[in-house]
């Protein structure tokens, strides 16, 4: 029989977002019960990686309408305005509460916080501790939360299933990674924090546990995923592995030279002629592409990439500003960028679209609400501002908490019968997969979506290599049937966990590339050679993608919440 516990919210994911929106929810109620349920320890989640910083208002010329304006301008006037204000708002409050909390942001030499300048931004807006600060923010916040006896943590746990009753939400079924047994993790409210869906893609900066799995969650279960066609591109990430050379790096001085050594971005007509290395990501991403497609890229072993130079910076500042990028770079390409540039190539980074939600971040499905990259409130739009990200998971991740309370305590709790049978149904099915039976074989099927993706849905994208991405997609939903399993064991059967994970890549996939066919437009990341205008008239609203289990998802559109930004034409 499945094992039953109880809870007021239950959290899943562990990150920035899920940690302070489970510190919101006890500090919010000191006698409420808070169940935190992360596939992995805490200080093991995606938000550890962030290198460069996190954006608030902090300086005399800097103001709330500034940050709003530059972060409607850059999602394209795509992001909600009321989402924007509320976050500009909250911002600068979250990153100081942060720095009460341990996190040490790095300081000028009059002792104020010390700001970088990031693509996008009219000013020097990102606070910085050093290039490690998702290090220092998660330690921070871990920290932190483990004053708190009511947050209940349960660490290497996959959730599998939302469950429901009444017509709302009321927790989930998680299989504990270590024993193989499933938990109902029951509560009134859930909050899904568990990060983006980078691995659907071969080239990215994301860790192998960003899997979409949250998305996939919310979107079986009804609700909608929206402005998924929206895939954010780094334009600095290392060759052959994918990692992150962080935007600081630009931020400091640094320049991009293609194999001539020109510094090119300034010759590009995106209007980056005054920002160059400054401007936003999505602009800088195609700006090295079509450096490529003139002939001006270098070979490598991993196909063609550029230089990001920082030799001019000197030692001095690359240790005391970058020295993570060093470490990095000399590790994993043998380059110390002391003396000599950094190849780099863009790479997956970011998912502007997630589950939707409002500016409260509730979804549609009563009680269930989420926070950070699985999320779309919509903050990012069409392309999300560097060091927006991780406020955001501070800002949202902290309503979330306090918004899950507070609905959980409306009515009564969800029929106990009802909730432990859908998660020992729940058990049954993953135990049925256990030495399953078939000729596919999980690398291959995963090795053929992250071709499909970056063939389809890449930096450039057209109607017929998007077409050709959804036909694949619907093959390979098809061969997932056919999946065989070797082991089948209970305790640490990481196999098991990864043919989890390839389904809900596939629902991500799925969302992505339909909504990406729809788009026929040119919008942020969303970047089409046959649609190579953006197109307010007819595509100036938000994409759902709803799941449909016999076929494709349906598409349906959601009005942009506009305010006092008005579109224009986005340049730089």
């Amino acid at each position: 029989m499945v094992e039953v516990s109880r809870h007021d919210i239950v959290i899943v994911g562990g990150g920035a977002a899920g940690l302070r929106a489970a510190i919101a929810a006890a500090e919010a109620d000191p006698g409420a019960s808070i169940g935190l349920v992360s596939k992995v320890y805490p200080m093991r989640s995606h938000t550890v990686s962030a290198e460069g910083g996190a954006a608030a208002v902090a300086r005399e010329d800097d103001n709330l309408e500034l940050h709003g304006y530059d972060t409607v301008k850059g999602s394209d006037f795509l992001g909600d305005q009321n989402v924007i204000e509320y976050f500009v708002e909250q911002a600068p409050k979250e990153l100081a509460l942060l720095e009460n909390w341990g996190c040490p942001w790095s300081r000028n030499e009059d002792g104020s916080v010390a700001t970088r300048a990031f693509g996008g931004m009219s000013t020097k807006r990102t606070w910085y501790a050093a290039d490690k600060v998702g290090f220092h923010m998660l330690h921070a916040l871990f920290q932190h939360s483990m004053r708190y006896d009511n947050i209940v943590r349960y660490d290497e746990y996959f959730v599998t299933k939302l469950l429901t009753d009444g017509g709302q939400v009321r927790g989930v079924a998680a299989l504990d990674i270590r024993s193989g047994e499933m938990q109902a993790v029951l509560g009134n409210a859930v909050v899904i924090t568990s990060g983006g869906a980078g691995k659907i893609f071969p080239f990215t900066t994301n860790g192998m546990i960003k899997t979409g799995d949250g998305m996939s969650l919310a979107y079986r279960e009804g609700v909608a995923l929206k402005d998924m066609e929206f895939v954010q591109y780094h334009p600095t990430g290392l060759p052959g592995t994918g990692i992150l050379i962080t935007e600081a790096t630009r931020g400091e001085g640094g320049y991009l030279r293609n194999a001539k050594g020109e510094r090119f971005l300034v010759d590009y007509d995106y209007g980056l002629g005054t920002k160059a290395e400054l401007g936003p990501r999505d602009m800088i991403s195609r700006a090295i592409i079509q450096e490529f497609e003139a002939g001006r890229g270098c070979e490598g072993a991993y196909g063609e990439y550029v230089r990001l130079d920082l030799t001019h910076l000197g030692e001095e500042k690359i240790n005391a500003r970058l020295p993570f990028v060093r470490e990095l770079s000399k590790i994993y390409v043998g380059v110390d960028p002391v003396h000599e540039p950094i190849p780099i190539r863009p790479v997956v980074h970011y998912m502007m679209g997630g589950i939707d939600t409002d500016v409260e971040a509730a979804t549609s499905l009563p009680g269930l609400y989420a926070a950070g990259e699985v999320a779309c409130a919509s903050l990012n739009g069409a392309n999300r501002l560097g060091s927006n990200s991780l406020t955001e998971c501070l800002v949202f991740g902290a309503s979330a908490g306090r918004n899950a309370l507070a609905f959980s305590k409306q009515g009564s709790d969800g029929n106990e019968q009802t909730l432990r049978s859908q998660a020992e149904e729940e058990a049954a099915r993953i135990d049925s997969l256990r030495s399953k039976s078939g000729s596919e074989k999980i690398s291959r099927i995963r090795g053929d979506l992250n071709g499909a993706m970056e063939s389809g849905c890449g930096v450039y994208r057209q109607q017929d290599t998007m077409q050709a991405c959804v036909e694949s997609i619907d093959q390979l939903k098809a061969r997932v049937a056919d999946l065989g399993l070797e082991d089948g064991s209970k305790v640490f059967n990481t196999e098991l966990i990864a043919a989890l994970e390839l389904v809900a890549m596939l629902d991500v996939a799925e969302a992505v590339a339909n909504a990406a066919l729809q788009r026929k437009e040119s919008r942020g990341a969303h970047t089409c050679r046959d649609f190579t205008s953006r197109d307010d008239v007819n595509y100036l609203h938000h994409s759902l993608a709803w799941y449909e289990a016999s076929g494709r998802p349906r598409i349906d559109k959601k009005e942009v919440t506009l305010g006092h930004w008005e579109p224009e034409e986005r340049k730089y």
